[in-house]
C-alpha cells in the first residue's frame, strides 16, 4: 500500500456500508414520491435519485430509480460543477437544469443536485432527475421545429442559495408553466428530499468516522469496474449488426448499431441510423443514448449489483453528430423516447447469438397520456399516465404483461386520474393474443379508455408509438401486436385532441415479441393460456397449430 492510498475495506463491511448508502437513497425516493405535487412524479414515478462523491461519481441510487436518469444525472452534476466550481458553493445551496445536451434529454426533465458539506467541505453530492408536469412550449408535443418551441430552458444556476429558494428563477419557472402549483410543489419537494438525504449522510459519515465519501466511493468503483470487465470478458469477441425501423412521427426512422467486442470492451457504433427529424421531437441526445445503450448491458452482464458509474466503463457509444441519435443543438428533442426506447431491443436483436437467455424480444412500452383543463373555479389541472405494452419474452420465460421496459415507471392508478381531472376511466383490461407467439409467448399488452366525466372541456395527448411497426420477436418468436389509438372507434391523429362528453378515447398498447418459434410452445402453457384468456381459440389453432378439443380426446 502506498503511502496516500486509503486502506483496503474488507468485502462484507464495504457490502454494508454500501447497502446503508442504497437504503439512504431509498428513503429519499420516498419521500420524493410522497410529497410530489403531480402524478408524473407522485404516481408514475418517472424520477430516479442518486447519490455522487464530492467529484460527481455515481455511487448509489435508490432501487426504483428510472434507469436512464441515474446514469445522465452524474454527467449533468459534473456539468454544474464545471459552472459552480465547489469552491463557489455553501451548505443549504442547491443547483439545477434542465438542459437536454446537459440532462437526461429533453426540458421537462430537471436535474437537482445538492452539495452535502461536512467538516467545512463538500463529502458528496445528492440529486435527483424528475419529469414534471409542463414547462410551457407548444401543446402538441410531437410536431415542435426546434428546442425554443419546446418550453423554457434552464441553464447550470441556483435552485436555492444557503436553504433559501431563489425567488427570482421560481416566478420565471411559474410564470412560465401552464401548471404553476405542480411546477413550484414538485420543486420544492425535490429540494427537501435531498436535505434529508444530506442529512442521512451526514449521520452516516459520523457514524463511521469519515470526512467524506472519496475512500469508500474508490472501493465501491473499482470493484464494480472489475466485475463488469470479468462479465464482459467473458463474451465471444467480435463485431455483431442489427437494424430495426421504427414509427418515428411524420416518417419511419431506421435504427443501426454496430457492436464491437474486443479486449474487455464494447463500441457501440449507430452509423446508418437516420438522420436528425427537422419536423419534428422524436431526436435524442448524445446523453440518452449513451444511457439507454448502456442499460440493456447492465440487465444482461450484471443485473444483480447496485449500479454506479464504475460499471459505465467498459462502454463506448458513437452516433454520427447530426443524426437521431445525436442530435444538435436546437433540434427538438421533447419526444425522444420514441427513437431512444427502441435502442434496447436493436442491441438485443444484434447480441442474441451471444447472449443467448439473457437475450430479450422487444417490448411494447412505453406510452405517455396527459390529461388537462381547467377547473369551475380557473385553476389548471394537469393528469399524467405512463401505461406500458407487454414485455419481450426471453429464453426461459414469458413476457410479463403491461410493464414498462427499458425504464421501470408505473401507471398512474385510475383512482387517481379520475381525482386529478374530470374524466372518466371506462376499461382497462389485457388485450387478448396481443403477446407475440414464441415458445415463450411476449407480455400482453393493455386497452384502456378514457371519457370526459362532464360538460368541461378536455384536452388529451397521447404519445403513442409501435403504431406502424410492431415489437419484433427473437429466436424466430414472432412480434407482438400493434398499438392502436382510436376517437369514438375511429383511428385518432397522434396529436392533442379536445373532448366533448360523449366522446371515447381508446389506447390499445402492443403486446411483446414472442422467443423462438411457436411450434415448440408446450401444450401445457397453450392450455394455461387459453384457460386465463391470453390466447383464444382461433390464435391458438392458427399461430400455435393447437386445437383444445384434441387434449379433450
Amino acid at each position: 500500500m502506498t503511502g496516500n492510498s486509503p486502506p483496503l475495506i474488507h468485502s462484507v463491511d464495504l457490502e454494508i456500508r454500501w447497502a446503508r448508502l442504497v437504503t439512504i437513497m431509498d428513503e429519499v425516493d420516498a419521500a420524493v414520491a410522497r410529497t410530489s405535487f403531480s402524478t408524473i412524479v407522485g404516481e408514475s414515478r418517472d424520477f430516479g435519485v442518486v447519490m455522487m462523491d464530492g467529484q460527481g461519481r455515481s455511487l448509489a441510487q435508490s432501487q426504483l430509480s428510472t434507469p436512464a436518469f441515474t446514469i445522465t444525472l452524474p454527467i449533468t452534476a459534473k456539468h454544474l460543477l464545471q459552472a459552480h466550481p465547489p469552491g463557489t458553493l455553501k451548505p443549504g445551496d442547491v443547483l439545477v437544469t434542465n438542459d437536454p445536451w446537459l440532462g437526461s434529454g429533453h426540458l421537462p426533465d430537471f436535474a437537482v443536485c445538492m452539495p452535502v458539506f461536512h467538516d467545512g467541505t463538500i463529502a458528496a453530492i445528492v440529486g435527483c432527475v424528475a419529469h414534471l408536469s409542463d414547462v410551457g412550449g407548444r401543446s402538441d408535443y410531437l410536431d415542435d421545429k426546434d428546442l425554443f418551441e419546446e418550453g423554457l430552458r434552464i441553464p447550470p444556476t441556483f435552485l436555492m442559495r444557503e436553504g433559501e429558494p431563489v425567488r427570482l428563477l421560481m416566478d420565471i419557472i411559474a410564470a412560465n408553466s401552464r401548471a404553476p402549483r405542480l411546477m413550484i410543489g414538485d420543486l420544492s419537494a425535490l429540494c427537501g428530499a435531498l436535505a434529508l438525504g444530506a442529512k442521512r449522510l451526514t449521520e452516516f459519515l459520523d457514524d463511521y468516522g469519515l470526512r467524506d465519501l472519496e475512500g469508500l466511493g474508490s472501493e465501491i468503483l473499482s470493484r464494480s469496474r472489475a466485475a463488469m470487465s470479468r462479465a464482459v470478458e467473458r463474451l465471444p469477441e467480435g463485431v455483431y449488426t442489427a437494424s430495426l425501423q421504427a414509427d418515428g412521427h411524420v416518417n419511419p426512422i431506421t435504427i443501426a448499431a454496430t457492436v464491437t467486442i474486443a479486449g474487455g470492451k464494447v463500441d457501440v457504433d449507430f452509423a446508418g441510423s437516420s438522420p436528425e427529424q427537422l419536423d419534428c421531437s422524436i431526436n435524442a441526445s448524445a446523453n440518452v443514448t449513451f444511457a439507454d445503450t448502456y442499460y440493456p448491458f447492465k440487465c444482461s452482464l450484471l443485473p444483480d449489483l447496485p449500479n454506479n458509474e464504475g460499471l459505465t466503463e467498459f462502454l463506448t457509444v458513437r452516433a454520427p453528430l447530426g443524426s437521431v441519435l445525436n442530435a444538435r443543438f436546437p433540434r427538438a428533442v421533447r419526444a425522444r423516447s420514441k427513437t431512444s426506447f427502441h435502442i434496447s431491443a436493436l442491441l438485443y436483436a444484434a447480441l442474441a447469438p451471444i447472449l443467448g437467455e439473457q437475450a430479450q424480444a422487444a417490448s411494447g412500452s412505453f406510452w405517455t397520456l396527459v390529461i388537462s383543463g381547467e377547473h369551475p373555479d380557473g385553476e389548471s389541472f394537469r393528469a399524467h399516465m405512463l401505461p406500458n405494452g407487454g414485455k419481450g419474452a426471453v429464453a426461459a420465460r414469458d413476457g410479463l404483461p403491461t410493464i414498462a421496459f427499458p425504464y421501470n415507471g408505473t401507471i398512474t392508478p385510475v383512482e387517481i386520474m379520475e381525482n386529478n381531472a374530470p374524466v372518466i376511466v371506462g376499461c382497462r383490461e389485457l388485450l387478448t393474443d396481443s403477446g407475440g407467439p414464441g415458445r415463450y409467448r411476449g407480455g400482453l399488452g393493455q386497452r384502456l379508455t378514457f371519457s370526459p366525466l362532464d360538460d368541461r372541456a378536455l384536452q388529451i395527448f397521447v404519445r403513442a408509438d409501435k403504431l406502424r411497426f410492431p415489437p419484433q420477436g427473437l429466436a424466430g418468436g414472432e412480434p407482438g401486436a400493434l398499438g392502436a389509438l382510436l376517437l369514438n372507434g375511429n383511428t385518432a391523429p397522434n396529436a392533442p385532441m379536445t373532448l366533448a362528453k360523449g366522446d371515447i378515447v381508446e389506447l390499445r398498447l402492443p403486446g411483446g415479441g414472442g422467443y423462438g418459434p411457436a411450434g415448440e410452445r408446450p401444450r401445457p402453457a397453450i392450455i394455461d393460456d387459453l384457460a386465463a384468456g391470453y390466447v383464444s381459440p382461433d390464435a391458438a389453432a392458427t399461430l400455435y397449430k393447437f386445437h383444445l378439443s384434441e387434449d379433450q380426446t
